[in-house]
């Protein structure tokens, strides 16, 4: 068994006065530092609570006074907002000295200062909405020259193709081969080809994998594709 022994050095009674006096300042800084975290805690959290500002009200039309649904009512600068109701009736918070815009198809963007010495937190507008005029250049509409004119432009005007003849030709077998020889796969074609390539190893895990040079149905496949074009050099 070893014995500790702890060797103290003498110490005289000034010397120890001085590091007892030292010693009980430090903890009475450490206790006074502690003592006032929460209290700076609480002053920011207060701080931050005052800041923040419920807005709302309603968007209406300047003209009617009617409510307009699905405005777009954004904070600026943030990635944040909301959408008015059926009614144009909309709540948000924010904070004090914010920028609200509110936008509308067909109508001006307004913004919406939210005042820094703002009392209380509540903020209440009603946002009036102004058709925003759009004057497009004039048109002028001419009949043609001649019976004969008329007769030869209409024969050779193209008439552009319905829905379901652009459908048919989306989905011809040589628009579905040359989408599938230029796309690249998917995350789920991607992970399944994964996959058959692992399962392919552990089936053949110790042994030699069979070569398809010998096999006839591979060759019948190789065939066929060679005939339907699938090697020719795409541009």
């Amino acid at each position: 068994m070893c014995d500790f022994v702890c060797v103290i050095p003498h110490l005289s009674s000034a010397s120890l006065l001085n590091f007892t006096y030292f010693f009980m300042r430090i903890i009475t800084c450490i206790i006074f530092i502690l003592s006032l975290s929460p209290l700076s805690s609480k002053a920011q959290f207060e701080q931050f609570q005052d800041s923040v500002v419920q807005l709302y009200g309603v968007v209406m039309t300047a003209d009617s006074l009617m409510g307009l649904p699905g405005v777009s009512i954004m904070v600026k600068g943030q990635n944040r907002g909301t959408l008015t109701s059926d009614k144009g009736v909309f709540s948000i918070v924010v904070m004090k000295g914010d920028q609200v815009e509110f936008s509308y198809v067909g109508y001006k963007n307004k913004t919406v200062d939210i005042p820094k010495n703002l009392e209380g937190n509540q903020y209440s507008v009603i946002q009036l909405m102004v058709n925003d005029t759009v004057y497009l250049p004039a048109t002028i509409l001419k009949p043609r020259v001649t019976r004969q004119q008329f007769e030869r432009d209409f024969v050779n005007t193209r008439i552009p193709d319905d829905d379901i003849t652009i459908a048919r030709q989306n989905n011809s077998e040589a628009n579905r081969r040359a989408l599938m020889a230029s796309l690249p796969q998917d995350g789920r074609e991607a992970s399944q080809q994964f996959f058959r390539q692992q399962s392919r190893k552990m089936q053949y895990t110790g042994q030699l994998p069979p070569q398809n040079i010998f096999n006839p149905l591979a060759w019948a496949e190789f065939v066929k594709a060679w005939k339907r074009g699938d090697f020719k050099r795409k541009n």
